[in-house]
């Protein structure tokens, strides 16, 4: 076994060489099979408690979806495990609504990024790999677009390209999640995306904006830029996905941005829908590679505690963490002297379960078994936006 020490400051650091190794080895040997078992130093920190309050309303004005893609229950264990053992508590762990998410997409127990969150989008299974289409390739009514012209907005957040899977069923339609120059254009020119932060600027350099769209390469020129215009803001920090960099913004930091843009703009609002997504995390569970996985799992959480603050400050905002899928079959098998084992046993999605937390206003309906539809059904019902008087958002 191969032994591997982490601890809170070292893990940003080790995920960048270590993601760098694993992607030449792959490129050389793609198909070697790579499910040895791991060691990895159980952690000592002591937990942050994080206060839970209780809310008056059970009817929430926003809402925060936090999806953590790839990270099943598993990847949660090993990170509670890793930072501080078997005791500690995640902030993620504090939530005080769980419940399990059934995956499966249409025809298929295997779902991916797209069908999945197509089905928290809009309430709708679908074929893998499409984007809030259903499986007759007819456009499905999203989250954000009914939330627009019932007067809330919308903003979004990924650590991938903003045209990755996830973010894009938010507001593309397109049959092929890899189209990622058409859904760059659906962004652009056809959605109600009031602010969209992540990577993916390849996607995006032939493309014509108009006056109603800013993009900016910068965090400073996002913050800038806040409550100067009516435009739409499309922040793109990288290439592609975001590599973690000192001139690179975390998940921490974009939610923030966005979170900021939401709740100035939301004053003359009904409220404000924001989706942030850890989506490396996955890319971690695809390598295979624990100490990526940890990385992007310590930048989710630190997103999530602000996330938690900004509900006990607000008091109007339901917040809602959950993943699509699970990805590399990780195992926790046991502990050697003061290790955890650890085990990959696929580079590939997973059809396990995942959880769902919840916490605010509306949170208590976020507990027991569901399927990822219901949780776009569970955000209509606590919104019940349909039956407010309509606001002149923009």
């Amino acid at each position: 076994m191969k032994s591997l020490k982490l601890n809170h400051f070292s893990i940003f650091t080790l995920s960048i060489c270590s993601v760098l190794l694993l992607i030449i080895a792959s490129c050389s040997n793609s198909d070697q099979d790579n499910n040895e078992e791991e060691l990895i130093k159980i952690g000592n920190k002591q937990s942050e408690e994080i206060n839970i309050i209780n809310f008056e309303s059970n009817k929430p004005r926003n809402v925060i979806l936090m999806i953590g893609d790839g990270m099943g229950p598993n990847q949660i264990s090993l990170a509670r495990i890793a930072i501080g053992g078997p005791d500690y508590r995640l902030a993620v762990d504090m939530m005080p609504h769980t419940g399990i998410v059934l995956t499966h997409s249409f025809g298929n127990i295997y779902t991916d990024s797209a069908s999945s969150a197509t089905a928290y989008s809009t309430g709708t299974k679908t074929i893998n790999g499409y984007l809030s289409l259903d499986s007759n390739k007819e456009p499905l009514s999203i989250l954000t677009e009914e939330l627009y012209e019932n007067g809330y907005i919308n903003g979004l957040v990924a650590t991938s390209a903003i045209t990755h899977a996830t973010p894009a069923a938010f507001y593309a339609h397109v049959d092929d999640r890899d189209k990622e120059i058409e859904i760059a254009q659906q962004l652009i020119q056809a959605s109600s995306i009031s602010i969209a932060l992540g990577g993916g600027k390849e996607y995006f350099e032939n493309i014509e904006t108009t006056e109603a769209v800013e993009i900016f390469y910068s965090t400073d020129e996002v913050r800038n830029s806040n409550n100067q215009s009516n435009a739409r803001i499309i922040g793109l920090f990288d290439e592609d996905g975001i590599m973690r960099a000192e001139n690179k913004p975390t998940q921490k930091e974009m939610t923030t941005m966005a979170l900021t843009h939401l709740s100035n703009k939301a004053a003359s609002c009904n409220g404000f829908f924001l989706m942030s997504e850890g989506s490396q995390i996955d890319w971690g569970g695809h390598l295979n590679n624990s100490s990526y996985v940890l990385a992007e799992f310590m930048d989710f959480e630190s997103t999530l505690t602000d996330m938690m603050q900004f509900v006990n400050e607000d008091k109007n905002t339901l917040l809602i963490v959950t993943a699509d899928h699970e990805t590399g079959g990780l195992q926790l098998l046991g502990q050697q002297d003061d290790s955890l084992i650890i085990k990959f046993t696929t580079n590939q999605h997973s059809a396990l379960p995942v959880n769902v937390y919840a916490y605010g206003p509306g949170a208590d309906s976020f507990s027991g078994l569901m399927d990822n539809t219901e949780i776009f059904q569970k955000i209509v019902e606590a919104l019940d936006y349909k039956n407010i008087q309509k606001s002149n958002c923009k």
